[in-house]
């Protein structure tokens, strides 16, 4: 007798239902809170909506939950962001003097829900958390529990960011309709998103490589933008909402800048895990002259607040006085103690790939970015590209790291040079996020310091 059996290819049984093996209760569970609250909002709020941001809605339903299914400690987080942002919400809702105003009477707004409370919070969260991955880079014994301390606070200050931009897109409603915009529109925002978002992928590299040693490198970049963006709140008051200029009164802004920021921070996170691969390499040399490059990047990472100040009588010289000797400090303890942290830093392949893979999914993020720029320009202005200084400098750091990924793919680049290439991507980077908007005007000049 012969007996037929009608077998399903096996690659695509360990792809469909391998892929569906792996959910548990609270991925399903997750799933269907994602769902019922996105339709929820699109029932209430599609009436404001126009076609295109009523797309963005939906799309962002299945985008969200294959994000947590993706990483398991996003889907957490997103839950636990979404509550606070709610009670939030929430507290701002009763019979006081105008709804705004209960940001000063409300326990939870003064000092946690409001988006200044929450922002402030996770700025403060992310100088602890750079502390803390540091001392775990020097402690004795204690190390592995002052990173995981570290790692922890880092979770907190996202959450932290994400609860305030959500509440203050909220705010900006409450100020009037025709106020009400994503925070994604002016250099303090964007920086508040800058610094989560380079946070978070290094929180995902860290779970992925099973190391933390890096936390106390890709932190210090974080901490230099919470700086500024201290800084900026205080000397600039550039914390109070605004309304938009006609030009960023578009749907796309909600697509083109997250996306640009995506790039951004891992640029940004490349470069200082290029920097940690320079200080492994060079942890053995005694000879002064040969550490002279990275005495040079020393003096440059301390004196570049100088450029924000536009005069010498300029209120906040003292807080760039204070910032330039904590950077002296840091800089110095780095080189002088760059053999204990080499020891504690992963493998070259594996700071290597990091490295690489970061760049990998910026350009990608960043080439998307771009793409849509254009398209922007076309509704706004009338044409893809007009080679406006942002522009330019945008094409600047594409070509930048399209030449890095085909050195690496074609010619397979590796090791010094590679990391050298990717610190200094971090300066072209830079200046076309911020230098552009301090030195030059253009179309994109409501960006301005």
């Amino acid at each position: 007798m012969t007996t037929t059996t009608t077998t399903r290819p096996a690659a695509t049984l360990g792809l469909n239902e391998g892929f569906f093996a792996r959910r548990n209760i609270f991925d399903w569970l997750f799933a269907a809170i994602v769902v019922a609250g996105g339709l929820f909002a699109f029932s209430r709020y599609a009436a404001y909506m126009d076609v295109y941001e009523k797309g963005i809605l939906l799309a962002a339903i299945p985008a969200a939950i294959w994000l947590g299914w993706f990483w398991r400690p996003l889907a957490i987080l997103m839950l636990a962001v979404t509550a606070f942002a709610l009670l939030g919400i929430a507290s701002y809702q009763g019979p006081v003097q105008g709804e705004l105003a209960r940001a000063e009477s409300v326990f939870w707004l003064k000092y946690f829900l409001s988006s200044q409370s929450a922002i402030l919070w996770m700025s403060m969260l992310f100088f602890m958390s750079t502390a803390f991955y540091w001392l775990g880079m020097f402690a004795r014994g204690q190390g592995p529990t002052m990173e995981l301390i570290g790692s922890r606070l880092a979770w907190a200050a996202v959450g932290m960011a994400l609860i305030g931009t959500l509440v203050r897109w909220y705010e900006s409603y409450l100020i009037g309709a025709d106020v009400g915009h994503i925070p994604v529109s002016n250099l303090y925002e964007v920086f508040v998103l800058f610094c989560w978002m380079t946070a978070a992928f290094h929180l995902y590299f860290e779970a992925r490589y099973q190391t933390r040693a890096l936390g106390a490198f890709i932190m210090l970049v974080v901490s230099a933008a919470v700086g500024f963006l201290l800084w900026y709140t205080v000397v600039r008051e550039a914390h109070e909402i605004q309304p938009l200029v006609p030009a960023l009164k578009s749907w796309w802004m909600k697509l083109h800048v997250p996306a640009n920021f995506i790039g951004y921070g891992t640029f940004a996170l490349a470069a200082m895990v290029a920097f940690a691969y320079l200080i492994k390499q060079q942890a053995g040399e005694t000879r002064w002259y040969k550490l002279a490059p990275l005495w040079l990047l020393g003096i440059v990472l301390c004196f570049e607040p100088i450029v924000f100040r536009k005069t010498t009588t300029e209120a906040g010289g003292s807080y760039w006085a204070v910032y330039f000797g904590i950077s002296a400090l840091i800089m110095a303890g780095i080189l002088m103690g760059r053999r204990r942290i080499a020891a504690r830093l992963p493998d070259f392949d594996v700071l290597d790939d990091v490295m690489y893979k970061a760049i990998a999914v910026g350009f990608a993020f960043f080439t998307i970015a771009t793409v849509l720029g254009a398209l922007w320009a076309a509704e706004a202005w009338g044409g893809y590209w007009s080679w406006d200084p942002k522009e330019t400098w945008a094409l600047i750091v594409w070509l930048n790291y399209a030449a890095w990924l085909h050195m690496r793919l074609m010619k397979g680049l590796r090791g010094t040079v590679a990391a050298w290439w990717a610190l200094g991507g971090l300066a072209v980077t830079t200046f076309a996020f911020l230098g552009v908007n301090m030195f030059l005007s253009g179309l994109h000049s409501y960006g301005t310091l």
